[in-house]
C-alpha cells in the first residue's frame, strides 16, 4: 500500500517536472537570436526551439514543446533557468526605474514641492531646464496641443536620474 503511495508521488513529480521543463522550453522559444546564441544550448536543443518558432499550426507547435521538453531532461537545465530569470529580473527592474521616472514627471506637472523634492534627490540637476519643461508641459496640456514637452520632460529625466546618483535613499 505504502510502495503505491510513493509510485503515486513520485509520478506526479515526474509529470509536474516534465511540465516545468516544457514550460522553459516555452521561455527559450520566446528569446532573440542573440540570447538563444548566449545560452550555449547543444545542437539538438536548438535545432528544435528553432523548429518550434517556425511552425505554425497549434497541435504541431504543443507536439514540438512536449520534444523541446523531453531534450531538456537530458541535460542540466539549471544554468538555462538562473539565466532566463536573471534576464526577466533586468527586465521588471527596468519597468520598475521607468515607472518611478513617470511618477516624478507627474508630480513635477502637480506642483512645485515635488521639484523641490526632485532637487533634493538630485542636486546635479539642472533646475532652470526642469522649470521651463515643466511650465511647458503644463501649458501643453491645458492647451490640447501634442506633448512635446510632456516626453521631453520624460528624457530629460531619466538622463538626470541615471547621470546622478541619489543622495537621499
Amino acid at each position: 500500500m505504502q510502495d503505491e503511495a510513493d509510485e503515486l508521488t513520485s509520478k506526479t513529480r515526474k509529470k509536474k517536472d516534465m511540465l516545468a521543463l516544457q514550460d522553459l522550453g516555452v521561455q527559450l522559444v520566446g528569446l532573440n537570436e542573440q540570447q538563444l546564441e548566449s545560452m550555449q544550448l547543444p545542437e539538438s536543443l536548438l535545432d528544435a526551439v528553432l523548429e518550434a518558432r517556425r511552425i505554425t499550426k497549434h497541435e504541431a507547435k504543443r507536439r514540438q514543446m512536449q520534444y523541446i521538453g523531453r531534450l531538456m531532461r537530458d541535460i542540466d537545465a539549471a544554468p538555462i533557468r538562473e539565466r532566463l530569470e536573471e534576464w526577466l529580473g533586468q527586465g521588471r527592474e527596468h519597468t520598475a526605474q521607468l515607472h518611478a521616472l513617470e511618477r516624478w514627471r507627474d508630480e513635477l506637472l502637480g506642483g512645485d514641492p515635488a521639484l523641490a523634492r526632485f532637487l533634493q534627490e538630485y542636486p546635479g540637476a539642472d533646475s532652470q531646464k526642469l522649470r521651463t519643461l515643466i511650465r511647458n508641459a503644463r501649458r501643453e496640456q491645458s492647451a490640447d496641443l501634442p506633448p512635446k514637452s510632456y516626453r521631453e520632460l520624460f528624457r530629460v529625466l531619466r538622463e538626470m536620474t541615471t547621470k546622478e546618483p541619489t543622495a537621499a535613499s
